[in-house]
């Protein structure tokens, strides 16, 4: 049956089903008048931890330790007992106006007007072109988030000897899918100094896959067609190349947002990290227009992301009653070794931002890092943290130092002590 023509009239709209979005959804559904709609491309609701199908999700926001497909339908039942509505198969294609978009579906074409959207899109890996290893184009090459798919989605099989492009997190994520298949880690390589994952991970990690991790090397060819025979690996500090055997290679991390529903809708980027700029709230320079999850810091453990959902509700109700921004905000700036931080703009009456945390990634490994606030060159603020700056993670500074500001001075920068 055709649905086009068909206009939907939500309160709120929130594009993505991952765990920011159907947290948010859960959240908002009782509290606000109308219908909360959930708009999803794929064909279940659920996001990356729905073909994740391995332990470590839920930490932070369930108090449990769950895996990734549990915790998705966890996070879909909640969202539809709380009475969101939620649309799979449904692709936004682009904006009909300020708070409308288009939105095509296997039934046809449909127009969406809401009075809140919320962003929810999440970020995705860069695949080989991105990341300009050459070499030959052979079979046997993937992101995680393509491997993840083929095996416990399409219950499908890749090699036998595998070599995964880097050691945080999500790397570990994807030796855990190959050992489901029976394929085994023979290397992981990283640019960096260290492993990028949190010594919990890569230490037992180490043991359980039996898996070498070359650090400070990288990739500088893949070898073989039509299926992938070998990798040549470089070690950075010395120049030194060696061949390394294996039919498969799995590109992991090196995150970009999925950030072309907030390009087009004109709303301000960060240039370094490509996300939409947010304050506190979650607001983009757009009104009525937020942006939650992974998309604003590519990337964090879904649990984070998810609690972005959470905290994104009260400022959206907030917003349908009537309270709007106070006064042009501060820009927040990230300094080396940082990279980029969230949320980036700052007001002086806006609320604590998620879990009264700011967001940062670093590019180099400081083992106790004592952050500085500066403003106008001056610091103004300056904090000990007993954890780690790391490559790989995101690093997480109390958003209490901003209590420091001086709002009728300049721009203020984070960064560390010298």
């Amino acid at each position: 049956m055709s649905t086009n023509g068909t206009v939907l009239t939500p309160t709120v709209l929130i594009i993505g089903a991952g765990p920011s979005g159907l947290r948010a959804a859960a959240e908002l559904a009782p509290r606000v008048s109308g219908e909360v709609l959930v708009l999803e491309r794929e064909s279940v609701a659920g996001g990356i931890p729905r073909h994740s199908d391995h332990p470590g999700y839920g930490i932070r926001d369930m108090g449990n330790f769950i895996d990734g497909p549990k915790y998705a339908r966890i996070l879909r039942e909640q969202a539809t007992a709380a009475g969101a509505r939620i649309l799979t198969n449904a692709m936004v294609t682009d904006w009909a106006g300020e708070r409308s978009v288009n939105v095509t579906m296997p039934e046809g074409r449909v127009r969406v007007d809401a009075k809140v959207i919320i962003l929810a899109t999440g970020a995705r890996e860069r695949p080989r072109p991105a990341r300009l290893i050459p070499g030959d184009r052979g079979k046997g090459v993937y992101t995680t988030g393509h491997l993840q798919n083929i095996v416990h989605l399409k219950h499908g099989k890749v090699g036998k000897r595998a070599v995964i492009v880097g050691a945080e997190l999500v790397s570990w994520s994807a030796a855990m899918t190959l050992k489901h298949v029976k394929c085994k880690t023979v290397l992981m390589t990283t640019e960096y100094p260290k492993a990028d994952a949190y010594r919990l991970f890569s230490g037992p990690g180490k043991l359980f896959f039996g898996t070498k991790v070359a650090t400070r090397t990288r990739v500088t060819r893949i070898i073989g067609k039509p299926n992938v025979q070998g990798v040549e690996i470089e070690n950075i500090d010395t120049g030194q190349r060696r061949i390394v055997d294996c039919d498969t290679v799995i590109l992991t991390g090196d995150w970009i947002p999925d950030n072309e529903l907030a390009r087009a809708a004109d709303v301000d980027i960060d240039p370094v990290s490509k996300s939409p700029l947010v304050d506190a709230a979650l607001r983009t320079n757009k009104a009525g227009i937020f942006a939650i999850g992974n998309m604003l810091h590519p990337v964090d453990t879904a649990d984070v992301a998810a609690l972005d959902g959470a905290a994104v509700a009260e400022h959206v109700v907030n917003y349908l009653r009537g309270d709007r921004p106070g006064g042009a905000p501060l820009s927040l700036t990230a300094d080396a070794p940082f990279r980029w931080v969230a949320p980036a703009l700052l007001r002086q009456h806006d609320p604590a931002p998620p879990r009264r945390r700011l967001l940062l990634w670093s590019d180099t490994y400081v083992p106790f890092p004592e952050v500085v606030l500066r403003q106008n060159g001056e610091v103004i603020a300056r904090k000990r943290l007993w954890w780690p700056a790391a490559p790989g993670r995101v690093f997480r500074v109390p958003s209490s130092m901003l209590s420091q500001i001086n709002w009728n001075a300049g721009a203020v920068t984070i960064g560390l002590a010298n």
